[in-house]
């Protein structure tokens, strides 16, 4: 029987790992969903294979030089089979007739589920790491006799774990919940920084801001920090602020 392999990916955030790599060699094609950060990785990912793209909202710039092939939302037809792409799901088009699939990614988070006649798929990220999130991307198998098709969650995570980025955030970042608590899902977290904002908003202190919400000062003051000095950045901008900075 027929079958075709495709690389689903998003959210690299400037790394093309290995690991990544060496499954992207594996297939006919290349779907991400966005977050490149820049133009570098975009080439090196179409050096392996032919690239269907959409951009996500840390690729603002650069990708603005490549309108039709970096489009902010994009339909097409692969091997049968009409997909939809977006970064963010929030933002898709609420008319889905006659698609498969939306692939979509910006959480980092892994997910697959069927609304109706239409699948959503979330790679999760393969390049920077977020928060306690693992590193994955998404291998779909196409079979287009009778038009059906597979996924396949594929770890990214390096089996040798980096040892410079553990250096540059010596502390761990479930330390600033204090040491019974759980780590925070990347949705709780997004909740958490609303909270802050709008409280932050109220004219509320720094101090009153972590006392309040039972967080360490550090976190707190970080969040409060970017939040201010970055005038018109949302919830988004905040996390891909401190995703950068390895918080």
């Amino acid at each position: 029987m027929e079958e075709h392999r495709i690389a689903v990916i998003s959210d690299t955030h400037g790394i093309l790992r290995p690991e990544a790599v060496a499954v992207l060699k594996t297939c006919e094609v290349i779907l991400h969903a966005g977050d490149f950060d820049n133009e570098g990785i975009w080439k090196d990912l179409k050096e392996i294979g032919p690239v269907y793209a959409v951009r996500g909202n840390v690729d603002k710039d650069w990708a603005d030089d490549f309108p039709e092939e970096l489009p902010y939302e994009r339909e097409f037809s692969l091997y049968g089979f009409r997909i939809y792409m977006i970064h963010n799901r929030k933002q898709a088009r609420k008319d889905l007739s006659g698609i498969d699939m939306v692939v979509f990614g910006h959480s980092h988070e892994y997910e697959e589920n069927k609304k109706g006649e239409v699948t959503y798929l979330n790679p999760g990220s393969c390049g920077q790491k977020r928060f306690h999130l693992p590193l994955t991307m998404m291998v779909l198998t196409f079979y287009p006799e009778n038009h059906q098709f597979r996924t396949e969650k594929i770890d990214c995570n390096p089996a040798v774990p980096d040892v410079s980025a553990e250096k540059a955030s010596p502390k761990p970042f479930g330390g600033f919940f204090g040491k019974k608590k759980s780590m925070p899902s990347a949705g709780k977290m997004n909740k958490l920084i609303q909270k802050i904002i709008k409280e932050v908003d109220a004219g509320k202190s720094v101090e009153e801001i972590a006392k309040k919400n039972h967080l360490d000062m550090e976190l707190t003051e970080q969040i409060c920090r970017i939040y201010v000095t970055h005038p018109g950045v949302d919830v988004d901008g905040v996390m891909d602020r401190m995703e950068r900075k390895g918080l």
